[in-house]
């Protein structure tokens, strides 16, 4: 049987991580969870403590000193779950935008759709967004067409972060060389996939804003992903080796 794991970090999740790791826990397919653990200061790290003792085999996390950015903790998550063995990998967020229900149609789309990596996207059937300002939406929705643009890249949602990969694309992606650490770092992942002639596939999904907790998002983050794509095109994208 394949080995699932999905990756969710976290900083400051309380009122979702109970919650969103019974659900993928409650999916047919026997799904493992990696939990990047931020040194929230709310308390999410002794919640998964007291889960993983109910879940010893499944439930898994990695503590960190601080908040230090969604892009290196997915690196981390990216290096640990290729050490262990799992066979496909994936990318969610803890709030619930992401529909766990969803995560077997990323699955089906690598394991029996022959994609390297399926990307739940919100953009590839119109505009699939609940909840959000419409100044955002359209902020979001022309990223994408800017960063289509620029790296030439056939996908309509360049910045999702629901994805699934197959291992073979993480161990073939020379991680230690990936540089942005925000949303960003979902754009050059992507590209890193595409330049390296691996099969992407999107998968429409219907994105809901969360309903509890706090977003993450900054301008810092939106200027990092908006700076870094010219730099990101004149690069030269290698296997590791």
């Amino acid at each position: 049987m394949d080995r699932k794991v999905i990756i969710i970090p976290t900083y400051n999740e309380k009122e979702n991580i109970e919650n969103i790791i019974r659900a993928v826990f409650g999916l047919e397919g026997d799904y493992h969870i990696l939990v990047i653990e931020d040194g929230s200061p709310d308390g999410t790290a002794g919640i998964v403590k007291t889960l993983q003792q109910e879940f010893p085999e499944r439930l898994h996390m990695i503590e960190r000193k601080g908040k230090l950015g969604l892009g290196t903790a997915y690196i981390t998550g990216f290096k640990w779950c290729v050490e262990k063995g799992y066979d496909y990998i994936f990318e969610m967020d803890a709030d619930f935008s992401h529909n766990p229900d969803d995560v077997p149609r990323l699955y089906q789309a690598c394991s029996e759709g022959g994609a390297d990596l399926a990307i739940g996207s919100r953009y590839c059937n119109g505009i699939s967004v609940i909840n959000w300002p419409i100044g955002r939406v359209i902020m979001s929705y022309y990223a994408s067409v800017y960063v289509r643009t620029v790296l030439g890249m056939k996908v309509y949602d360049t910045t999702a972060g629901f994805k699934c990969y197959r291992r073979r694309v993480l161990e073939t992606i020379d991680l230690d060389r990936v540089k942005m650490k925000g949303y960003g770092f979902q754009i050059e992942m992507k590209y890193s996939t595409y330049k390296l002639g691996f099969k992407i596939k999107e998968v429409p999904i219907i994105f809901v804003d969360r309903k509890e907790g706090t977003s993450k998002m900054s301008s810092g983050i939106f200027g990092e992903a908006f700076w870094g794509v010219p730099k990101l095109k004149m690069r030269k994208i290698k296997p590791r080796g």
